[in-house]
């Protein structure tokens, strides 16, 4: 009994592997295709509603892609708008990185003894022996935005051709499984979509909140393009734990350019403090709800293990795919107890 059981463990552990393998490499193709079927699942109340208003299948689906594209294009708009007043003020932040640097140099000086001539010839030698980093740098750069716009219109297709033969792809999931567990499979198609949707919609409430509730705070204590920043660490919010840090360190970063105001300071971090304390026990019970039942340690596992397979889009897709196998683990024989596992402990 021991050893089947161990054997049991090994093929399990095996698989994994062999998924996060399979993960990994088929990421070109796998991210744009797992962010549309996201995508579709939150627009599905939507387009059944379009339908049922005597929309044609076709049309529906594009107007649900053309809400989507609606949504993307404003908030870009939002931020590029903001980023216009900020760039104003991007003299005093070089001129505060110029003295930051001026007192780094000053302080290996004085404590290691290496001169300020000595920093800028090593400085100069490691950007000659990098031989070419501007360049690769640009190209760098370059690749990257043409690899967003790429999977941007990969994403688009993608959910219009879910949405428009969204019963075809689920007759056929039924086909392939058999009879007897034909409802099961039914229970768990309803239940992931409606878990994707949920964590979606949960989440749009809650950046909104976040940006009126972080607007508020940073006007309050002072802070320039007090809006922008708001927007910034509400929409960093889509990385769990991870974004509203980073984004409260650029404001933070900001408001040292702006002077040495140790009030402004205390006044950033004691607004994070109750944001972060109003968004935990207060707006994720009421607008997120319990919809994704994952225990924090599972989250921030998923989150990690997310950026390393995917890199940014991982971390992002880490909670509702998480939420997603979780319902196949409880609804599949041999699979229930790692959905115990991965979900919030029940109080006895």
């Amino acid at each position: 009994m021991n050893q089947s059981a161990l054997t049991r463990s090994i093929q399990i552990l095996f698989l994994f592997f062999l998924v996060i393998t399979g993960l990994y490499f088929a990421k070109p193709f796998l991210v744009p295709l797992v962010i549309a079927a996201i995508f579709a699942m939150l627009f599905l109340p939507m387009n059944g509603w379009l339908e049922q208003k005597g929309l044609h299948r076709g049309v529906a689906a594009l107007l649900c892609v053309l809400t989507l594209v609606c949504i993307v294009a404003g908030m870009i708009f939002l931020i590029s708008w903001q980023v216009k007043d900020l760039a104003q003020d991007m003299g005093n932040m070089q001129q505060y990185v110029g003295k930051s640097v001026s007192k780094i140099k000053e302080l290996i000086s004085n404590n290691l003894g290496v001169s300020a001539a000595q920093q800028e010839q090593m400085l100069k030698q490691q950007q000659s022996s990098a031989g070419g980093g501007a360049g690769k740098m640009v190209m760098a750069v370059m690749s990257g935005l043409s690899a967003v716009m790429v999977n941007s219109i990969l994403v688009i297709v993608y959910l219009f051709l879910l949405l428009f033969l969204r019963t075809h792809l689920r007759r056929f999931i039924l086909k392939v499984t058999p009879q007897n567990t034909r409802q099961q499979t039914d229970r768990i198609l309803h239940d992931s979509a409606k878990v994707a949707r949920s964590y979606l919609t949960g989440l749009a409430k809650m950046i909104v909140l976040l940006w009126i509730m972080y607007g508020i705070g940073f006007s309050i204590v002072g802070v320039k393009n007090a809006l922008f920043f708001a927007i910034l660490c509400g929409v960093l919010e889509i990385v769990p734990f991870i974004g509203n840090i980073a984004g409260t360190a650029l404001t933070l970063i900001m408001a040292l350019s702006q002077g040495d105001d140790s009030n402004m300071l205390i006044g950033i971090l004691v607004t994070y403090a109750v944001v972060q304390f109003l968004q935990t026990y207060v707006l994720e019970p009421l607008v997120v709800g319990a919809q994704v039942k994952i225990n924090p340690l599972f989250t921030i596992i998923a989150i990690v293990l997310g950026e390393l397979i995917w890199g940014i889009p991982g971390m992002i897709l880490a909670v509702p795919v998480t939420g997603i196998a979780k319902i196949i683990f409880d609804n599949t024989n041999g699979l229930k107890s790692y959905g115990f596992l991965v979900g919030e402990p029940k109080e006895e």
